[in-house]
């Protein structure tokens, strides 16, 4: 009787907590993680929008040499011009689709912006506004399961990057021209191998490379599929961590691009040209 009454209070002690918006018996600060995301997510959608939007008003080519760029920003590459478009129309939105459309369904982004944004739930046993859950079923909740979709095609832009910031280690972004390396070659490597570790740990991307296999041995195809996975794997063990330093910084990384090129700043390089 005793234990049977114990749970009778403890189910009224729950309801009484979800009749209120945010009641919870938790004495830590659960707030301020959902407030860190509104505010890290808010400020990197914001930049994202204004800098890609402003396209040719704001530079985002440095060291142009005979019509090429020793840097390009990531937002802009590859960099697609098609002409007949309104200025208005920046290169950046041919591109930034496919990433953010990637990111913004990731699993890890997806319980970040639904407790910080959509309240759903704030925190841990917090009360949240929905009287009831109605998973990602209905629209607009129901696009998230475009994720897998998304990944198919963002998992090119790495191979972008990287060419990319090959390019940054040759004056005018001339391959086979002079050899040199400046502070933005630095940059544009780190960000290419930073967003490559975001990518691959995606759980789509393992499941991509080695799921639904009942047998790993079966050949040595499916050997080197659990090799890649369990290498993936261990991006996939910080996708958290790679999740924000990646977002960070491919945003700080447009950003010198766009410093350099508006001659803002100088960049340090090995070209005297430049």
């Amino acid at each position: 009787m005793a234990q049977a009454a114990g749970t009778t209070r403890r189910v009224r002690n729950m309801e009484a907590i979800q009749r209120r918006y945010g009641q919870t018996h938790r004495q830590d600060r659960w707030w301020l993680e959902p407030l860190l995301i509104i505010v890290g997510l808010g400020a990197f959608g914001a930049y994202t929008t204004v800098s890609a939007f402003l396209g040719d008003y704001w530079p985002f080519e440095a060291g142009v040499v005979n019509g090429h760029a020793t840097y390009l920003s990531p937002y802009f590459e590859p960099l697609i011009r098609v002409q007949g478009l309104p200025e208005w129309f920046s290169p950046a939105i041919w591109i930034l689709w496919a990433p953010l459309s990637f990111r913004t369904s990731c699993y890890y982004y997806r319980r970040s912006y639904y407790r910080a944004f959509f309240r759903s739930p704030p925190g841990c046993a917090v009360a949240e506004p929905a009287k009831s859950y109605t998973g990602e079923k209905d629209f607009p909740l129901v696009l998230q399961n475009l994720h897998r979709y998304a990944m198919y095609v963002a998992i090119v832009f790495p191979i972008f990057l990287f060419y990319g910031a090959f390019k940054s280690f040759w004056l005018g972004g001339q391959v086979g021209g002079e050899v040199g390396i400046g502070v933005g070659s630095i940059i544009l490597t780190a960000n290419a191998v930073l967003l490559t570790l975001y990518t691959i740990g995606c759980h789509s991307f393992r499941h991509f490379v080695a799921g639904g296999l009942n047998r790993f041995t079966a050949s040595p195809f499916r050997m080197l599929r659990r090799r890649l996975w369990e290498i993936f794997t261990i991006a996939n063990e910080n996708h958290r961590k790679w999740a924000w330093i990646s977002m960070i910084f491919v945003g700080l990384t447009d950003l010198y691009v766009h410093l350099v090129a508006g001659g803002v700043i100088t960049d340090l390089n090995t070209w005297s040209q430049f």
